[in-house]
């Protein structure tokens, strides 16, 4: 059987990638940009001698998202694992000028997602196996000013993997939500967190032993957890006034 990462080129999809390589998985990589996926591809089959496949993939196509993963198992046969990480950050301050740019980012970031979940879904559950990973933020636990239409976007992605789990239960497909807090990736790159900011290895590792045991929902780092918790519990009263 196969896997399917979503988003390759970002540093988690990679590290992830090299992990289910590294165990003996043939492993398909998508992207949009389609020589950035076979460079990734011939590269990971050079590391680890594994089976390897490329294509282009367009979250916002979702007419296409079927015969893509019809395409990715003719190429590597049934699918195992699906890691959907791809996302999009947007500018916050030209969403809020142009309905555009945040129409973009709540088409990547959760119409998509949820597309191409789908898709991949009809396909486990017809075959009564399966994991799926959805890659959300803890950007999504709560609504900020600072980014506001990135944040509900992935809460959205969150609610529907809750709803997703629920439905496939009975098929035996495993549903895995992951919430991700500050990690070293280009989407950090620069920004003062003032909070531990954690590796693409650290949380591939993570991501690929949840995966195996079955877990429903990861925060990573774990700490993140008490974090949202917190701040969750703020009344709106005072968390409207907050800067952050």
């Amino acid at each position: 059987m196969s896997v399917l990462i979503l988003g390759a080129t970002s540093r988690v999809a990679n590290r992830v990638a090299r992990r289910y390589a590294e165990a003996g998985h043939a492993v398909y990589l998508a992207e949009p940009d389609l020589a950035e996926a076979e460079r990734v591809a011939a590269d990971l089959a050079i590391r680890t001698g594994v089976q390897t496949r490329a294509g282009a993939f367009d979250a916002t196509d979702f007419d296409a998202h079927p015969a893509f993963v019809d395409a990715v198992e003719e190429a590597l046969g049934p699918l195992e694992v699906a890691l959907v990480a791809f996302g999009l950050m947007g500018d916050q301050a030209a969403s809020e000028q142009d309905f555009a740019e945040a129409h973009r980012v709540i088409d990547v970031n959760y119409t998509g997602a949820a597309s191409i979940c789908e898709a991949i879904a009809r396909k486990m559950g017809e075959r009564g196996e399966g994991s799926i990973i959805g890659i959300s933020s803890v950007a999504g636990d709560r609504g900020r000013r600072s980014n506001y239409f990135y944040g509900s976007a992935k809460g959205a992605f969150r609610l529907y993997l809750q709803g997703l789990r629920g439905r496939m239960h009975k098929h035996n497909v495993h549903v895995m939500t992951v919430r991700l807090g500050f990690v070293d990736t280009r989407m950090t790159f620069g920004m003062k967190t003032g909070i531990p900011v954690a590796s693409p290895e650290a949380v591939a590792r993570a991501l690929y032993r949840a995966q195996q045991r079955k877990i429903d929902s990861l925060y990573y780092p774990p700490f993140w957890a008490c974090i949202m918790g917190i701040i969750k519990a703020i009344p709106e009263s005072v968390f409207k006034r907050l800067s952050f």
